[in-house]
């Protein structure tokens, strides 16, 4: 399946310098089905895969094993976003269907149909009843979750359907790019346009923005365009030029040698670092974002389309997808052992040890001679009930962390063969031999009835109208796949078979 590591959260000190270390392959994950896209939480210890046949894999990414999978779609997943405080997922499927999850019940909530493929969804970073949607060649849609939605205006040239779209690190904005290079920052309460500038290449001709994609510390967003630069801004900056504004990009990252066009980007979790994947093979490249320096090349195996791309919030690891494995890429762990025995020596070969005659008597005499008599220590009070915020896990305009937050998901374990009473409630008498017949022959008799299975929670279902959508068009991730399988022969199409289909089949 996967392999296990053992490391320990890092303080925000050790946080931001371990990014120097050199980062390699640390095993991949076995979704069953074939990986798609995938998403971190927002503490990095749950990671959402999106598989092709519909399901979404909830990984417990600690242990590194499975904690839940849902059957969300029927078609593939094409993206996912967590809510706050991770107890909601929405998800996008390519037959034009966006759902939001309870991760606990692992039930759906709520579905919306849109009458064209959706590219992206994202949560509102500060209110889960909020979520951002890119349907294909039609502007970004704001929809609230009692059903209300809301076109996100275009720029005075409503010729350009090509939006890419995405919150700012609190929600307060919404930034859309175009296929023209022009970037829009409108305000998420009334979508009034606030700033606006053009990505440029060179002095005079506009490039396509590709994505849009925010780091989760400071002010800087990156913009991956179609000229195979990536450009770094500062939102601040952005906002000061106001609109037909001409910021500087902080940083302009690019593959000089091979003129590599950029599938995915992303932050690293205390925005110092960013992460590009290529969109010709599987390969990561990371620069350093105050320097603009390439730090390291990650190379997976040759032949193999990248898909998706993601950095842990948290910890120098990198997740990865490519021929639908989710490959993890993390830090060589090396254990200091002085940092739990301040005296302790690492000897290159076996050294003779000579005993001290005394050395483990009661009273070592010949250690008090030598170190002289031994000072009296106080007694401290070690608070042991008081817990301190990790800084790392606190948002820069907050004292705590968010203690609702979901972090795991409870597992029952599964128990061969189970004791009289075993998963009962505490303080429930154990069932008499009587009690047992009753409850097996009623048991028996409900099998006889054919009684149905307990029926789902009914879930609110929506039908978003957008005026001018396209609806005859294929999803990227559909197109892309008919061509692999024209020129390989033709296979069955992605996705779970129908019930219809299984009765069928049967």
């Amino acid at each position: 399946m996967c392999n296990i590591v053992r490391n320990t959260f890092m303080t925000s000190e050790m946080h931001t310098h371990s990014y120097f270390m050199l980062q390699e392959f640390d095993g991949a994950l076995d979704c069953i089905s074939l990986a798609v896209t995938c998403a971190f939480n927002k503490r990095g210890t749950l990671l959402a895969v999106g598989c092709n046949d519909g399901r979404i894999v909830i990984w417990d990414f600690l242990t590194r094993g499975i904690a839940k999978i849902i059957s969300a779609h029927v078609h593939p997943v094409c993206s996912l976003s967590w809510s706050r405080n991770g107890h909601k997922l929405v998800s996008a499927s390519t037959d034009n269907n966006v759902c939001i999850w309870d991760i606990l019940s692992g039930e759906c909530e709520q579905k919306y149909r849109f009458p064209s493929p959706i590219l992206k969804v994202q949560f509102h970073p500060r209110n889960d009843k909020i979520f951002l949607v890119c349907p294909m060649r039609h502007a970004a849609v704001l929809v609230d979750t009692d059903g209300d939605h809301q076109i996100v205006p275009l720029d005075d040239d409503q010729s350009d359907l090509n939006i890419v779209a995405s919150f700012d690190r609190r929600g307060h904005y919404v930034y859309t790019g175009n296929a023209k290079g022009k970037v829009l920052v409108l305000s998420t309460s009334d979508l009034v346009l606030k700033a606006s500038f053009k990505v440029t290449q060179g002095t005079t001709s506009a490039t396509a923005v590709k994505s849009i994609e925010f780091a989760r510390r400071g002010d800087c967003f990156l913009i991956n365009t179609a000229d195979r630069v990536i450009r770094v801004y500062d939102s601040k900056e952005v906002l000061t030029c106001g609109k037909d504004g001409e910021p500087e990009p902080i940083q302009k990252l690019q593959d000089l040698v091979n003129k590599t066009m950029w599938k995915k980007c992303c932050f690293s979790g205390d925005g110092e670092y960013i992460c590009a994947g290529s969109a010709r093979q599987h390969a990561l490249y990371v620069w350093e974002k105050s320097i603009g320096n390439l730090v390291k090349i990650l190379h997976g195996t040759k032949g193999e389309l990248l898909l998706d791309v993601v950095w842990h919030p948290v910890r120098p690891i990198i997740a990865s997808i490519s021929s639908g494995v989710v490959s993890v890429w993390a830090q060589n762990q090396v254990e200091n052992w002085s940092a739990f025995a301040p005296d302790f020596k690492e000897l290159d070969e076996n050294v003779e040890y000579e005993e001290r005659e005394s050395e483990f008597d009661l009273s070592d005499e010949d250690k008090s001679v030598e170190l002289g008599p031994e000072k009296q220590e106080d007694d401290l009070e070690v608070d042991v009930s008081t817990i301190e915020p990790v800084a790392a896990f606190c948002s820069s305009d907050e004292e705590t962390e968010d203690i609702g937050a979901l972090q795991f998901l409870p597992i029952a374990p599964e128990v061969e063969d189970p004791e009289e009473g075993w998963g009962a409630p505490p303080g429930t008498a154990p069932l008499s031999d009587m009690q047992l017949d009753d409850k097996q022959q009623r048991s028996n008799s409900s099998k006889e009835n054919n009684s149905p299975a307990p029926k789902r929670r009914k879930f609110r279902s929506f039908d978003i109208q957008l005026h001018g959508a396209p609806t005859d068009e294929l999803h990227p991730l559909l197109s892309n796949r008919a061509k692999d399988k024209q020129q390989s022969g033709g296979k069955k199409a992605a996705g779970r078979p129908r019930t219809d289909d299984r009765k069928r089949s049967k």
